[in-house]
């Protein structure tokens, strides 16, 4: 039962980094002018329309947010019954470093709050509950991208992305549009929406996975009935996302939302000494 309960842990720690680092991107200019028909270009006037204008907003926001480097985050993911809230710091400098709590409802972890650790080779999980005399249970990306297509996928997240991968995915589409303006947090931010194609997606990370792999990706996400995924960004008056939210359809449908601040915060990112880490049986 133990081993059970830990397990979940991890796949929980692994699940919640859909939310926080999103599919790998193309290159910020891919449909930038391919809004299809007339509504991708200029007017007589040389003005832009409303969707080279969002394009043009979205790429400033990309830039910014990036070169920040680290900020503080928190949100919530629900996959399923399950809801998933976390609360920490990341940095994406040179890979991902992160520290969170995330707390599961419902199930065997109900209430319990897990520790998670994550840098670009390695995730470590606490959950409050020792196995074999060890406080934790460490998973490196390189076996897990062995295992399967997602942990491959995984594995480039961690050591090549950064929160704006999003903002840069739906730029790569060229289907967004602004939503308005709303209040998030006591900032008053702009809010843009699109929607991505799942196999579109999955093929943008075929320089980081192998035919194979992708092929499985592909038929993974076909067998799970995903079709596409709403992309909601809200940007700040300072060209900084402060929040954003993926919808993800299918059998298994998630949703998770991530809320930005303190940009530039810095973050202390410590494995646990590898005398009290272990790996999960069968990992």
């Amino acid at each position: 039962m133990r081993s059970t309960r830990i397990a979940a842990a991890v796949a929980a720690g692994v699940v919640m980094l859909a939310g926080l680092t999103a599919c790998k991107g193309g290159g910020t200019n891919n449909g930038a002018g391919g809004g299809s028909g007339s509504s991708g270009g200029s007017d007589a006037a040389g003005a832009k329309s409303p969707l080279e204008a969002a394009l043009a907003s979205l790429k400033t926001a990309s830039q910014q947010t990036s070169g920040k480097k680290s900020a503080k985050i928190d949100g919530t993911q629900k996959a399923g019954p399950s809801t998933r809230t976390m609360k920490g710091a990341m940095d994406w400098s040179n890979g991902i470093n992160m520290t969170v709590d995330i707390t599961q409802s419902g199930g065997p972890l109900g209430g319990k709050t897990t520790k998670a650790i994550y840098t670009p080779q390695t995730m470590y999980m606490n959950m409050g509950m020792p196995m074999g005399g060890k406080n934790w249970i460490k998973a490196d990306y390189d076996t897990l991208a062995k295992k399967s297509p997602a942990g491959a996928v995984l594995k480039d997240a961690m050591q090549n992305n950064d929160p704006v991968k999003s903002v840069d995915l739906l730029i790569a589409s060229g289907k967004v549009q602004q939503a308005g303006k709303e209040d998030v947090r006591g900032v008053q931010a702009t809010h843009y929406t699109g929607t991505v194609d799942v196999a579109e997606m999955a093929k943008m990370q075929a320089k980081s996975l192998s035919e194979s792999d992708l092929k499985a990706l592909q038929a993974q996400l076909q067998q799970a009935g995903a079709t596409k995924e709403t992309i909601d960004l809200w940007i700040g008056p300072d060209n900084l996302l402060v929040k954003k939210r993926e919808q993800l359809d299918g059998k298994t449908a998630s949703d998770s939302t991530v809320f930005y601040s303190a940009y530039g915060t810095k973050v202390s990112v410590t494995p646990p000494p590898a005398s009290d880490t272990t790996t999960l049986p069968g990992a």
